[in-house]
């Protein structure tokens, strides 16, 4: 039947962009750029709500153009040395209905032409946040080491990011969970084929990652207190 959401042409498009990242070309190509990537995106999410919904009622498919789930294209230069104006990927969390006022996790797609990827967590919490998780793990670490090291997670998933060089404040550097309990973001990522992504199958294959991240997710929306 076909891919009904993402093809080549939306990876093809996202390839001319990276040759000619101009406001010139991009207003000549704006027609292009809504029929094969926002578009396309968009129905994406709006078909992804209903399967998000099932896994938890607090994450929110946001379909609008601006300000919902899908990032926008332009790049935000003001600090970057880098002025290009636009993004040569496309990007879409489904965040939490509460990550407006808390730091709280999200469900990421990123396609990219040669990196494709989703991603589950939460990425560089505020300080109060991230202690609040690392205080979870160190009470609750047969639940921590069931979600975040459980076999049906790590057949899918790589715990990923950064991590502090020393322990953190109050954990000892002999702590069992020293390592997960250094880490700055509580993100974990797969690796996704522009062959996989362009598939009929692709929104079944991303909902049952999504399931499989389920565990994960609920243990940090636990402990920042926050509903799953």
């Amino acid at each position: 039947m076909g891919n009904p959401y993402f093809t080549t042409r939306t990876f093809r498009f996202l390839n001319d962009l990276g040759e000619n990242n101009s406001r010139e070309w991009f207003k000549e190509n704006q027609d292009r750029y809504e029929a094969e990537v926002r578009e396309p995106a968009l129905d994406f999410v709006a078909a992804f709500a209903e399967q998000l919904a099932r896994i938890s009622p607090h994450f929110v498919a946001d379909t609008r153009k601006v300000g919902g789930s899908l990032f926008r294209i332009q790049r935000d230069t003001r600090f970057s040395k880098d002025k290009t104006p636009y993004k040569t990927n496309t990007g879409m969390q489904f965040r939490h209905a509460q990550a407006k006022d808390v730091h709280a996790p999200g469900f990421y797609l990123h396609l990219e032409p040669g990196n494709c990827f989703m991603g589950v967590g939460l990425w560089r919490p505020e300080t109060a946040a991230a202690y609040a998780i690392r205080d979870r793990i160190d009470t609750e670490p047969k639940r921590w080491k069931s979600a975040a090291q459980g076999k049906r997670f790590t057949d899918v998933f790589d715990l990923g990011g950064e991590s502090l060089k020393r322990p953190p404040k109050g954990f000892d550097a002999d702590h069992p969970l020293i390592d997960d309990l250094k880490r700055k973001d509580f993100i974990a990522t797969t690796a996704l084929t522009q062959k996989r992504i362009t598939g009929d199958d692709f929104l079944a294959d991303f909902t049952d990652n999504c399931r499989r991240a389920a565990p994960f997710m609920r243990f940090l929306c636990e402990a920042l207190d926050v509903e799953f």
